[in-house]
């Protein structure tokens, strides 16, 4: 247990140590410049998340499917839910940048509810049902804007478990964009702090990126059939590990 404080306070210092720059963001966003705060927003917290995954838990990954990525428009990522680190994974180790949509008790916390803001992160309120399709419109229209998105279909952590299933309402997001799906598994993210309740240092880690599936143009039948083609594709592999 002191050796995960440990990390924590070496967590809180790194974000403490980037706070002339998340000023400098904020004011960029204040006055308007889209372009000066995203440069700052989406070369700082890669690196941050890399120094959480990486220097911090010490862990290691493979990725495998990168190049199957689109380079050149904004997409939704959907896929597995392991850990409290699949967020660092993915936004340290995916060549593209990214936001999320969040549970509204992070935009209450000091420096990371700034930090999230600038990401162009959505915060959604699960207990208001008009508020939380308020944030799922505001997250399509940030995509439509060009801000990639992560979503976690199972709506909680697996631990290490077996996966929830994919509810299908958390792909609205995607078909209101009408970006392309890019679904993914993660394998192993869990044992890096789920499977003790404390940071396990040197754990190893698997990133597979799947193929695109496009969702403009799709009628509403075949929009139906993709949450069930989804959580087929992304969980195919975890079975095959663990089998």
């Amino acid at each position: 247990m002191f050796e995960t404080q440990i990390s924590l306070i070496r967590i809180a210092c790194y974000m403490l140590s980037k706070n002339r720059l998340r000023k400098l963001a904020l004011k960029a966003d204040r006055a308007g410049d889209i372009t000066g705060r995203d440069q700052i927003v989406f070369d700082i917290v890669p690196k941050w998340a890399r120094f959480v995954f990486s220097d911090v838990a010490k862990a290691t990954v493979d990725i495998e499917g990168a190049e199957k990525i689109p380079a050149d428009r904004a997409v939704v990522f959907i896929g597995n839910h392991q850990g409290n680190m699949d967020i660092p994974l993915l936004f340290g180790f995916v060549n593209k940048p990214m936001t999320f949509v969040a549970k509204a008790e992070l935009g209450k916390i000091p420096l990371l509810a700034d930090w999230m803001r600038l990401l162009q992160c959505t915060f959604i309120e699960r207990k208001s049902p008009r508020k939380s399709i308020q944030a799922i419109h505001d997250a399509a229209e940030g995509v439509k804007k060009g801000y990639s998105q992560v979503i976690f279909p199972e709506g909680t952590r697996s631990k290490g478990g077996p996966h929830r299933e994919f509810k299908a309402g958390s792909f609205k997001l995607a078909f209101m964009s009408g970006a392309p799906i890019v679904p993914f598994t993660i394998d192993g993210t869990w044992r890096i702090f789920e499977g003790k309740k404390k940071i396990q240092k040197g754990q190893h880690v698997k990133l597979i990126i799947h193929d695109p599936i496009e969702t403009a143009g799709l009628s509403k039948e075949e929009l139906a059939k993709i949450p069930q083609q989804v959580e087929h594709i992304v969980c195919a592999p975890l079975s095959e590990e663990k089998a």
